[in-house]
């Protein structure tokens, strides 16, 4: 591969790294912050994806949509059609614990991805939706700049959450529920609030991956894509840390990513098949940070309480 090939795929890895980070950043405020385990995902990307392509595409003969909307408005609809989606997940999920939250969210995405699987004349059915450009015909590398942004943006936002007394409210709930309740905290209503913020901006993420990939079909969002890899990314950077998480992005894309060069210099009877073999990797490399550093590669640094100074 040239230096030109090596830009370009540099750019294509990069945007894709920006896209999950964002996701894992929406994660982060349930899971991290509020201790809720969302395994759906992938159900919220989905929504996101498909809102913008439906907002944005050319007219279409076969489905709903086609009303060829500017870029922003498009994402802007990813999130507003999220929001009442999150809401209700959220209010029938809000209680539960941790496995039985897990339980009902994996159930509601693959309930979604299926709604998108048979509903052709919203979705296209399995056909997906094609067309959908970048704003403005811009190429990979100006597009790596809009995720950029977005990136900061979302990282600025949900930090300026955690520090608030919001996101102390939030980390109260996950480390000791039954004491913030306690001292007069509708636990529920603020678990209810982390589960639909970071669903919508699962769902930014989810529209911002529609523009770069031109094109959504229901198995773009599968668990292992939509769901577990975001996971991994979390842990590997640290639960808790919105600069831990982005960091996860990134090693995580770049070891997935990798495997089509690793796979190529082991024998095939020996992987199997290469995605068997970049879940084998991936699963390697959870177990190792578990064992070897189970608070991640940025742990969670506790923000500053305030009047107190910091040493």
């Amino acid at each position: 591969m040239d230096i030109v090939g090596l830009a370009a795929y540099a750019v294509f890895f990069l945007n894709l790294v920006g896209i999950y980070a964002i996701m894992a950043l929406g994660l982060n405020m349930q899971w991290g912050m509020t201790g809720q385990f969302n395994i759906g995902i992938a159900g919220f990307f989905a929504v996101g994806a498909y809102a913008t392509a439906i907002l944005t595409t050319g007219p279409a003969d076969q489905r709903i949509g086609g009303f060829d909307l500017p870029f922003l408005v498009g994402l802007a609809g990813s999130i507003i059609v999220c929001l009442p989606i999150a809401w209700v997940v959220g209010r029938i999920t809000a209680r539960l614990r941790t496995d039985y939250l897990a339980i009902a969210t994996i159930g509601i995405a693959e309930i979604i991805r299926l709604f998108f699987v048979n509903e052709g004349w919203l979705s296209n059915g399995t056909r997906g939706i094609p067309g959908i450009d970048t704003p403005f015909d811009i190429s990979n590398e100006g597009y790596l700049l809009v995720i950029a942004a977005f990136v900061a943006l979302t990282w600025l936002l949900v930090e300026i959450a955690r520090r608030s007394p919001w996101g102390r409210v939030l980390r109260a709930i996950r480390d000791n529920e039954a004491a913030t309740e306690a001292a007069g905290k509708d636990v529920a209503r603020f678990r209810l609030q982390a589960f639909v913020v970071g669903s919508c901006i699962m769902a930014l993420g989810g529209g911002l991956y529609a523009h770069f990939v031109g094109f959504v079909s229901p198995e773009a969002f599968r668990p292992l894509y939509g769901t577990f890899l975001v996971w991994v990314m979390l842990i590997a950077g640290g639960s808790g840390n919105n600069m831990g998480a982005m960091l996860g992005a990134l090693v995580v894309w770049l070891i997935w990513s990798s495997t089509e060069m690793i796979a190529g210099l082991v024998p095939t009877a020996l992987i199997g098949s290469e995605s068997a073999f970049r879940v084998f990797l991936i699963g390697v490399l959870l177990q190792i940070i578990l064992v070897s550093r189970p608070q991640g590669l940025l742990p969670e640094k506790r923000p500053p309480m305030p009047g107190k100074e910091t040493r």
